[in-house]
């Protein structure tokens, strides 16, 4: 109870003490006096109460409200975007509350704004998007990506050489010259990548949930599908080739964990191989007889080899087998490649374009810009397993 509240409820009960110990002492005209000044005190403690209990529930309404405001502030968000977009596309009237809304959610991006027929993704639905993309056989966690804020820019990257330790130096003796580290300037340019999706009038009939989860859908597979593409297109160009080491046993495995990569690299590295290489590595066995891949103790559905080394297995579809030799990826890919994402997505919307105007579909494009480069051309071997078919 508050403070000032118990004070008066101490108060009225000394009232009644005292009002009854001078009944006792028949006094009858002071304790008329006491009970009057008890009904005063009690009447002030019931008016405090009811003001107390008043303010106490506002404030558990406001922190109620408080609670839910974000929630209620990311509907208002999709429900703003949705419904500019809808008016974007059917080219009806633009809501200025709408505006004001979509204005909040980009105003990081100094390119956001209602114009020519487009919008920028805001930030919150660009994160789910992230999100979703990263789920199936999805590269992207593999390899390293860093954020950039513009459409071009370098890194200076130290060139791998052989380490050199400290001279010795006498006590008062001139310093020798340490050998200079290498380096060499990593340039990078955003390249511009999208594609076309086909909606119907009924689509934007829908709910703003609906419509706004069916984007979400495509663009994200649209832009798993682009970085797959990309990071495997880097990976056989800077490691393929006649790079591509002949597997033919556990034994050449565990030579390029032991001396071909570098102890600082193999520490860290993973294997990335597709169906059939995983089923060729799923099928050996020890000396023991026991299967060469094993259950992460610490995460069940991860595979290990020789119990250090995670495997990741994607599609044949993402990653082909040529005939019989199946691919198989093995370094520390964060090492090895970094993708430059500039983290915007923009949608145009015609419904001119092509055949949409005689089938009544709208075409909403997709653009997002990024670059990827390779940094350490030592950090992952290629190597190819060659299988006999069985006849």
């Amino acid at each position: 109870m508050n403070p000032e509240l118990l004070k008066m409820l101490s108060e009225i009960n000394n009232k009644k003490t005292e009002a009854r110990k001078l009944v006792m002492e028949n006094k009858i005209d002071e304790a008329k006096k006491a009970k009057d000044e008890l009904i005063e005190l009690q009447n002030k403690f019931d008016i405090a109460k009811d003001l107390f209990d008043e303010e106490e529930k506002q404030q558990q309404t406001a922190a109620q409200n408080k609670a839910k405001k974000p929630e209620d502030q990311k509907k208002k968000y999709l429900n703003s975007f949705v419904n500019l977009f809808k008016s974007t596309v059917l080219k009806t009237s633009v809501n200025n509350e709408d505006i004001e809304v979509y204005n909040m959610m980009t105003e990081a991006d100094p390119t956001a704004g209602v114009s020519d027929g487009g919008l920028t993704v805001p930030q919150d639905i660009r994160t789910q998007i992230k999100e979703l993309r990263r789920a199936g056989d999805a590269l992207e966690p593999l390899v390293n990506v860093e954020p950039v804020s513009t459409l071009s820019g370098s890194r200076v990257i130290e060139v791998n050489a052989d380490e050199v330790p400290f001279d010795n130096v006498e006590e008062a003796a001139q310093f020798p010259d340490a050998d200079t580290p290498e380096f060499k300037n990593l340039a990078y340019k955003v390249l511009k990548k999208g594609g076309i999706l086909k909606i119907t009038r009924e689509l934007l009939q829908d709910t703003a949930e609906n419509i706004l989860g069916y984007l979400r859908k495509w663009i994200s597979k649209k832009s798993r599908v682009t970085r797959n593409f990309m990071i495997l297109a880097q990976l056989d160009a800077s490691f393929g080739g006649e790079k591509t080491k002949k597997l033919a046993n556990l034994d050449d495995f565990k030579k390029i964990f032991n001396v071909t990569l570098d102890p600082a690299i193999a520490l860290t590295s993973k294997v990335l191989t597709n169906q059939d290489g995983f089923n060729w590595l799923d099928n050996l066995k020890d000396a023991d007889g026991k299967y060469v891949l094993q259950p992460n103790p610490v995460n069940k559905t991860e595979q290990l080899l020789f119990g250090r080394y995670p495997v990741t297995t994607v599609s044949n579809k993402v990653l082909k087998s040529t005939g019989n030799k199946y691919p198989f990826y093995i370094g520390d890919f964060k090492e090895a490649i970094t993708i430059f994402d500039r983290e915007t997505l923009s949608i145009e919307f015609s419904t001119e374009a092509g055949d949409l105007w005689g089938k009544d579909l709208t075409g909403v494009k997709v653009r997002e810009r990024l670059d990827i480069k390779t940094v350490d051309e030592e950090a992952v071997i290629k190597g190819e397993v060659e299988v006999v078919p069985v006849v």
